[in-house]
């Protein structure tokens, strides 16, 4: 007779889902929690390499323990054949192949997942040699059973453009902690509580704008500063944040006494997760001024859950499928600050405004772009292919989500789909 813990044993050496990535941080743990509560604990995480230094000093866990995470440079032959055996493999996050190359060879389904392949431009494709690479890594396997699984709307087009995954991809993301507030009283709390000694008539809270990033070229932490000094500029009280640190921590603090900033914005540094959180669940708005370079960006998922209003950059990978303009949040054109600056400040005047973004943009993370959401739509969509026991719809909306198939749009079309949205 077989015995609940011979069960137990046998599910872990032949485990239903396998998910293998370069390591486990807070971005990751919740999706993978509730694989580990679908798949009846027959779900392992393998991380492939330890947290980065730099990623530890931003208050990323260095340690992680989870029942579920197998660590490959400790266990590295277990792992091989948990990753080998497995019903069902999902893969990405690393650039090294080797880890699923026996798989692959054998023909055993591979669900992988991408962030955009051509994230400083799309001419990169004309490569030869990165040309070569992409056959031997996604194209070869056009017709296997293969999937994509696209971190950022702009991962389809990428991949189109080498002929990979045709009718194959489906959209997909990062999914941090959701928190569940009464929205209202959210909402209400948000603001930035002016010192006495300056409150005039009546007023005790001006809009409180947050930006947090690593202070580095692409991330544009520069036009968190420039915004300021519009805004200044135009006689609009305000208070901004900007979370951080990095290569231009110096230069940052530099153009902040050149634009007489001192007392608008404040620079925390560095801070845990959790402590950034905070930050959100005050700010009335979030700034996201990332380029095309940022893959996906879970500080969007965390700000919209947040409450904040959020205005992005429309390059940034998660938000065509994150932000509908004007319904739960605004969109600026890439490089274009003079709209940046013109939607921060009409946000600004307008609390109403806020407060209809911020309580449609925490609906979206807590109805659609969730953990939860998002485990329970692949599992669906594993029954839908054929990977496991069992079948499933996946549930489709008016607007992206969760392995509903992406759609190739290409980045010249891109940014009039966003703003016309809104006119439809």
């Amino acid at each position: 007779m077989e015995t609940r813990e011979n069960m137990s044993t046998d599910v872990m050496k032949q485990p239903v889902f396998v998910f293998v990535s370069n390591y486990l941080n807070h971005h990751q743990i919740p999706f993978c929690n509730a694989m580990y509560q679908l798949c009846g604990g027959s779900f392992v995480f393998v991380q492939t390499e330890p947290v980065e230094e730099e990623r530890v000093r931003m208050g990323w866990a260095g340690e992680v323990h989870q029942p579920y995470l197998k660590l490959y440079y400790e266990s590295t032959e277990e792992c091989k054949k948990l990753i080998l055996q497995a019903q069902i493999v999902m893969f990405g996050g690393c650039d090294e192949e080797a880890y699923i190359v026996e798989r692959l060879k054998a023909g055993r389904p591979v669900i992988r997942y991408s962030e955009r392949l051509y994230k400083t431009g799309q001419w990169k494709a004309v490569s030869p040699r990165g040309l070569k690479k992409k056959y031997h890594d996604h194209t070869k396997y056009r017709k296997a059973p293969v999937y994509l699984l696209c971190a950022g709307a702009y991962v389809p087009a990428d991949f189109s453009i080498v002929k990979a995954y045709p009718k194959k991809m489906y959209c997909w993301g990062y999914f941090p902690e959701t928190k569940h507030y009464d929205v209202d009283r959210l909402l209400s709390g948000k603001g930035w509580e002016v010192r006495e000694e300056f409150r005039g008539n009546g007023r005790e809270k001006i809009p409180y704008i947050l930006w947090a990033a690593r202070m580095i070229d692409w991330k544009h932490p520069e036009l968190a500063l420039e915004t300021a000094r519009y805004l200044k500029s135009r006689g609009i009280p305000f208070h901004m944040d900007m979370i951080g640190g990095g290569s231009m921590e110096e230069e940052i603090k530099a153009l902040r006494a050149e634009y007489g900033l001192e007392e608008e914005v404040s620079l925390p540094g560095f801070l845990p997760p959790d402590r950034v959180r905070e930050y959100m669940e005050r700010a009335d708005i979030f700034l996201f001024t990332s380029d095309r370079q940022e893959g996906w960006g879970a500080v969007a998922n965390e700000a919209m859950n947040s409450g904040c209003a959020v205005l992005a950059d429309h390059m940034i990978g998660a938000v065509p499928y994150l932000i509908q303009d004007e319904e739960n949040g605004l969109i600026y054109r890439d490089g274009d600050r003079q709209e940046l600056f013109e939607l921060a400040e009409k946000l600004v005047k307008s609390r109403e405004l806020c407060a209809r973004l911020g309580k449609n943009a925490y609906r979206t993370i807590t109805e659609v772009w969730n953990a939860e959401a998002a485990a329970k739509a692949l599992w669906a969509l594993c029954g839908k292919l054929g990977l496991r026991d069992g079948s499933a719809e996946v549930q489709g909306g008016a607007y992206p989500a969760p392995c509903v198939p992406a759609v190739v749009i290409s980045e010249r079309r891109m940014y009039g789909l966003l703003k016309k949205e809104k006119k439809q």
